[in-house]
This record gives C-alpha cells, structure tokens and sequence, in this order.
C-alpha cells in the first residue's frame, strides 16, 4: 500500500474542527471500541446478540446467543488472531459476510487494534471486489468460506492476482464452516470464535496500551449505492460515527430493555448507525437477520419479543392491507416501527398507528452524514409524520432529539445559489454539524461535498413548510427530477401518489426520453397479486387527486419486482437505461398514452 493511502487513513478531521467540535461537547474522546467494552461490563450477563433464524442454510452452522461478557471475550480472542496474523493499527480490513455475530465481533476486534474496516454486501461479486479493494487498498480481506450456494472465498483467492493490497484472504466462522472449498490453509486461513485465553488477554491489553486507539482515526470506509457511477469510498471516524448515532437512539428512544430486529446489512448508515452503534451504546439485544425473508423476519419478531425494527415503506404498505398474513403472525411486543429510503404514504403511516398501535418513525438519511427523524414525539399526528422532517433551527421550535441543537440547514436554490426562507420553494437541502463525514477516499480527485461554508450538499431537493415553517417536506432528489418541456417534475411526489391506488404495491416514476419535450413521464409499477392495472386507470386516479396535468404519466410499465441495490435502493438508473434502449427501438409494445 503507498504511504498515500496510508496517510488518508489518519487525522481524518482539520484539527480545528476537532477542537470546536470538543469544545461545544457535540464530539467526545470516546472510541467505538471502548464504548462496546463500558457496556459489556455494565451489561455482563444480559443476553446481547442472537445470530440470523436461517444461519444453518447460509454457513451450514447453528445460530448462536450471546451475553455481552461472551461477546466482550470472543472480540478479545478475535483481535488476538488478527494482531497475529499482522494486522493493526492503520491497516484496512475488506469485509464480506452476512449479518451473523461474527460480523459484530470483527467490527470491534479491528477498532480494538486501530484498524479500520470496509464492508462489502453479500451480493457483490468479483467486479465489485476488485473496484472496491483497489480504490480503498484494503490491506485483508475476510469472508466466509461458503453463503449458500457459493464461496467467496474461493472467488477472492482466484483474483488475488488483481489485489495487490491484498496481503491475505481470512475466512471467519464455526469451525464447521472451513473448507469445503478447496482451498489450502496456505491460501486462506479460517479464524474460529471463541473464548479469550489469558494470553490472549494480556496481548491485546499490551497492544492497546502501547497503540492507544485515536478517535480520529480511520473506523470505516462505506460505499455509497453506486447507482450512477462508480462506487465511492465514504471515510469515517469515531468522532463522527458517535455523534451521529445519537440520531437513531433519540428518535425510537432506545432503553436497554429494548429488543431490535436488523435487517439491514450493517455495511453503511442504514445498518451501522441504525442499529450497530445505537445496539452498542444502550445495551439491549440486537437479533440478526439476514437476506431478508418474510417469515422469518416475524418468527424473529414472535420468537424473540422485537419490540423495534425496522422495514421498507413498500412492505409495511402491503402488510398492512394483508389481513390474512396479519391474522398469521405475532406483533405484539412491538412498540415502534422505523422507515425510509422511499416516501411514506400517509395512509400507511396512520393505519398503523390507529389499527395497531404502532407508530412509524421516519427515517431519512445518507452515509455523508445527512440525518433527518420524525419520531412519534415530535409529530404526533400520523399524517404529519409521514410527510414531513424537522427543520432544525427554525426560531421559537424545539425537538426532542439532541441532534436538533447541533445540526444547522439551508435550502439552496439550485438555479441562483440563494439562500430559501419562504414555504413552497423548492431547494437542495445543505446541512452541517458533527455527524457529517470526514471525506471520500481519494477525494482530492472527487468534486467536493461541500458548500463555501462547509456545509453538505445532499443532492435533495426540499420544500420549507407547516405554520411557522418549521417542517421540511422532501420534493426529490436533485438528479432523479424528471423534465418534460422544462417542468421540473418530482418523481417521489409521483410515487406515492401512485402508490395510493389500490392495485399498486411499489411504484418508481423516471424520465424516457423524448426528442421535442426532452422527457416524459414513465411510471414503473409492481401490482398486488391478482390485480391488474391500465395506463387510463391510473391516469384517472392521479386526475382524481387533482393534480397538475403536466405530471401524468404518459407510459406504464407493469413488471414482477423493482430493480435494488443491496441496501434495497431502487435503481433508477436501470429503469432510464431500458426506458432509453426501448425509446430507439422500431418496434414499441408499451402501453403509452398522449396527455
């Protein structure tokens, strides 16, 4: 690795900033590391962890439960390995597995020997493997020696030829999990959880004191969805990771009696600060899940009491109006519900609320460090909720979040850069505080983030709304507007619109091309099972809702499912792609209509 890529790994934040931000008591001296070994203590013997229901058809092993002392000692072990095998601080360590306990202990093993980590989803390939580990320089990678049906193992090995960072390939897991690859021990070493020996103890006491953790050193690189271009590296530190995680923990407001259900992969903002770092800081149980699959997720929820998760906007839509899958399974002991990534429908947000009890948290965030909540608390009307975030700063309004004292925004107008103050103007929303990122790798090649001032450019574009103007409403994202005869037309609005008719389950408006009026409206649908839907049906509908004619779709796709990304974003851009393939095609069997 160049002492380049190195550097990048260290004093991630201006000092400066460091210093301002300590000072106001928004950052503190703590490490993700030490936040995990205070807890263990004051938790011991309280259960902390359980493995994925389906661990078995994934790795071919049992799923585990673990105390959080069980934990602290397996991290220790696990750290001792590494630090044998070479690995410490500075180092970046590549990370494909699944949502089991061993990914939580990997995490904490690397922080606890100053290295940072890279998580890659389980669904990314060779090709994925090569961007990322040649971008970032990952100094190790671990993986799994099988997930289903394939071994990444054996993919990483066969392309080590074109990682050369790459100085070793580690597998981690039972010990039923090795080989069945085969693969050699000389090509790839599998590590073992298991208890700390006192020597491992003392090597890893010793290590820490002689190379104390630095809270502004590199945690993790995460890869932004990549949906438009290649991947890009976003660095954090643990300054920034613990201050954004109070986000998460004040918006569900998590006790450590709370038992949360992930089923995000913990590879980026969603499943890091949604429910990793917010798991870490207040002790309760964190059940793993992983892909996602439907009943076992509410077998988890039964089984294991959940009294919080989290789920897609498209899911708690359709489990709403699925009375006999509701008659079915057990939703007891949940409490709260967290959602996001897509608008929320009002109706869906206060069905749940008033039919179960239920409240939905929205959640509207990115990796860089853009975090908005709607918790319970602050909007207590469901519909409120549904459609709009906080504007944080806005005079004589409080919330109830922490964050809300630490966060500044500004809506910029795109066309002349000025500042918004009144409702109803469309902006990008820009935004500054301690949970923002400490840069992209390699970002002096990269456009720059931020403003004149320092602040986040999300690329979202928002609307200042409510009374006092003191709610934000989210009109899109800056590059997914579609422009039909120079009308800016939000897709998001679109969508739950759509979404609203009663025979659509997910809905995903994009530009098609179009020689004299730039774009049209395309509307890509998935139907419920036995429905049917016309381009006239749903024309008439979004007529009946009286909105502007300009903004009807002009073509109707209907497909089985939406094209995602491993963190379930909808790939808008493969939408336009096959949207602009067929636009040059003679031959149009579409279903489209003039408007």
């Amino acid at each position: 690795m160049s002492s380049e890529a190195r550097a990048e790994r260290h004093d991630l934040h201006p000092r400066e900033r460091v210093e301002d931000f300590l000072e106001r008591g928004w950052w503190t001296d703590e490490t993700i590391d030490a936040v995990f070994r205070e807890t263990a203590r004051e938790r011991g013997d309280a259960l902390a962890i359980v493995d994925p229901a389906n661990r078995v058809d994934l790795l071919g092993s049992e799923p585990r439960r673990l105390t959080w002392t069980e934990v602290d000692s397996e991290v220790t072990h696990l750290a001792a390995r590494l630090l044998e095998l070479g690995v410490g601080p500075g180092d970046l360590v590549g990370v494909q597995l699944p949502n089991t306990i061993e990914l939580a202990e990997l995490y904490l093993a690397a922080w606890t020997i100053g290295a940072g980590v890279s998580p890659m989803a389980m669904q990314y390939r060779e090709h994925e493997l090569e961007t990322m580990a040649g971008t970032a320089d990952f100094d190790v990678f671990v993986t799994c020696q099988r997930f289903g049906d394939r071994s990444p193992a054996a993919a990483a090995v066969e392309m080590l030829d074109r990682l050369p960072s790459v100085r070793r390939v580690l597998t981690l897991g039972a010990a039923e999990e090795a080989g069945g690859s085969g693969l050699g021990a000389d090509l790839v070493q599998h590590l073992v959880p298991g208890p700390a020996t006192a020597d491992d103890v003392r090597a890893v006491e010793d290590h820490r004191a002689a190379h104390p953790v630095d809270p502004n050193g590199l945690v993790t690189v995460c890869w932004t969805s990549g949906t438009e271009s290649k991947p890009t590296g976003v660095k954090r530190a643990h300054y920034d990771w613990l201050s954004f995680a109070w986000s998460t923990i004040d918006a569900p407001r998590l006790v450590a009696d709370d038992v949360m259900l992930n089923p995000f992969p913990m590879i980026n903002m969603a499943g890091i600060n949604g429910m990793f770092l917010p798991w870490l800081r207040v002790g309760c149980v964190l059940v793993q899940h992983h892909p996602f699959d439907g009943p076992t997720f509410f077998g988890q929820i039964a089984r294991e009491g959940v009294t919080y998760t989290v789920a897609p906007p498209a899911l708690l839509w359709g489990l709403l109006h699925d009375e006999a899958t509701l008659a079915r399974i057990d939703l007891s002991t949940i409490t709260r519900m967290g959602s996001g990534s897509a608008p929320l429908q009002p109706a869906m947000v206060r069905g749940w609320q008033e039919r179960h009890g239920i409240g939905i948290i929205n959640f509207f965030g990115s990796n860089e460090g853009m975090g908005l909540m709607s918790s319970v608390e602050d909007f207590p009307d469901p519909d409120r909720r549904a459609q709009y975030f906080p504007r944080y700063g806005t005079p004589g309004v409080t919330w109830s979040s922490r964050v809300s004292e630490w966060y500044r925004l500004k809506l910029v107008d795109l066309a002349t850069g000025e500042t918004i103050e009144e409702p109803g103007r469309p902006g990008e929303l820009h935004i500054w505080g301690p949970q923002l990122f400490a840069g992209y790798v390699h970002g002096d090649q990269l456009g720059d983030p931020l403003d004149a001032e320092g602040f986040l450019r999300t690329g979202d574009i928002f609307e200042i709304a409510g009374e006092r103007g003191e709610y934000l409403h989210h009109v899109d994202r800056a590059k997914d507007l579609v422009i039909r005869g120079g009308m800016n037309i939000a897709p998001a609005e679109l969508e739950a619109l759509i979404t609203e008719h009663p025979a659509v389950l997910e809905a995903s408006v994009v530009g098609q091309p179009d020689e004299v009026l730039g774009e049209r409206v395309a509307a890509v649908v998935v139907v419920r099972p036995g429905s049917t839907l016309t381009l006239d049906e749903l024309v008439a509908h979004l007529r009946s809702l009286k909105i502007a004619s300009y903004k009807l779709p002009e073509r109707l796709e209907v497909v089985d499912a939406l094209p995602r990304n491993p963190v379930g974003k909808v790939l808008k851009r493969e939408l336009r792609e096959r949207l602009r393939a067929e636009s040059r095609s003679t031959t149009d069997d579409k279903e489209t209509a003039d408007v």
